[in-house]
């Protein structure tokens, strides 16, 4: 197939592009870079199956020759983006796949919108199960992206019903691997990073709230399944493996090697208090579930992070 994936300079679409050349497709990767980068990518500079396109989808996107499918990756999606770049996130989301779906509209393309847990908001119900509505602070920090996903999400579906775009939704909880920006925001590069410096790794309130973390490589399997499946409705994919914040902190410092222990500050505001992916439907469906383990996934991305800390 000759596929599109916007945010195909970024962290998980940079692993995208490696799985799909490596199963023979031809692969258009588009970026404006905000907050992907060309390094993740380079090693593909070689590849006559691969063509990197530096556009803002936000703008109308022209592709010329067929398109099979399009898998609508470009977002910013770390907490720091949220205060730094608000107006772009919801822009993307809106704006963005709205063009995205023209181009699969217009080229009878395949249309896979990467969406996230964080539709779920701080979740009432426990673990997640696709057809929970969430319980989302509209007018938070944290709801621009949030509202913009959901947004993504009503508008796909639209496409879907009306125009007979053959669309699909996965929902990405917590996923790390190397690729990932060190100033990211997000719980794995900070507490990485602050290990990797010999620091006392960052807790937020008490560190009870739990996370669930995903390898990248486990990730983009289950995109690729969801991509080539008939299943039109949102599959939730992530690790169902839940632990809590402390708990993670003290394997970093383990596997890191790092004396430093462990500081507390106050819990942000709207910070989910617990995140887990009921992932029945990804198993059932797609045959999915996570493969890596999470002391295999971290110290593949320990390694990554040693060479640039």
């Amino acid at each position: 197939m000759r596929i599109l994936i916007t945010g195909g300079a970024g962290f998980i679409g940079s692993h995208l592009c490696d799985r799909l050349l490596a199963d023979g497709h031809e692969v258009l990767a588009m970026d404006n870079l905000i907050t992907g980068s060309t390094d993740n990518i380079s090693h593909l500079a070689g590849n006559r199956r691969f063509k990197f396109i530096h556009h803002d989808v936000t703008d109308y996107i022209y592709v010329p020759g067929p398109v099979d499918a399009i898998m609508h990756l470009a977002s910013p999606a770390s907490p720091v983006d949220f205060d730094r770049i608000p107006i772009q996130i919801l822009k993307v989301g809106s704006l963005g796949t709205h063009n995205a779906l023209g181009v699969a509209k217009e080229k009878g393309a395949r249309f896979l919108l990467a969406s996230t847990s964080e539709v779920y908001g701080d979740p009432l119900i426990h673990p997640q199960p696709e057809n929970y509505w969430g319980n989302v602070n509209p007018i938070g920090i944290r709801g621009v992206y949030d509202e913009a996903k959901r947004f993504a999400e009503a508008i796909t579906m639209a496409y879907h019903r009306i125009h007979g775009v053959d669309t699909r939704i996965i929902r990405i909880f917590n996923t790390y691997g190397p690729r990932m920006r060190l100033s990211d925001g997000r719980v794995v590069p900070n507490f990485v990073g602050q290990a990797l410096r010999g620091e006392p790794l960052t807790v937020y309130g008490d560190g009870s709230q739990t996370r669930s973390f995903c390898f990248v490589s486990d990730l983009v399997d289950g995109m690729v399944r969801l991509l080539t499946s008939d299943e039109t409705m949102p599959v939730n994919v992530g690790n169902p493996t839940e632990l809590t914040i402390l708990e993670f902190a003290r394997v970093i410092n383990r596997l890191a090697g790092n004396p430093a222990g462990i500081a507390f500050k106050p819990l942000p505001a709207d910070d989910p208090h617990v995140r887990r992916p009921d992932i029945t439907r990804a198993r059932t469906i797609l045959g999915w579930e996570p493969q890596v383990s999470l002391d295999d996934g971290l110290a593949t991305t320990i390694g990554y992070f040693r060479s640039r800390v």
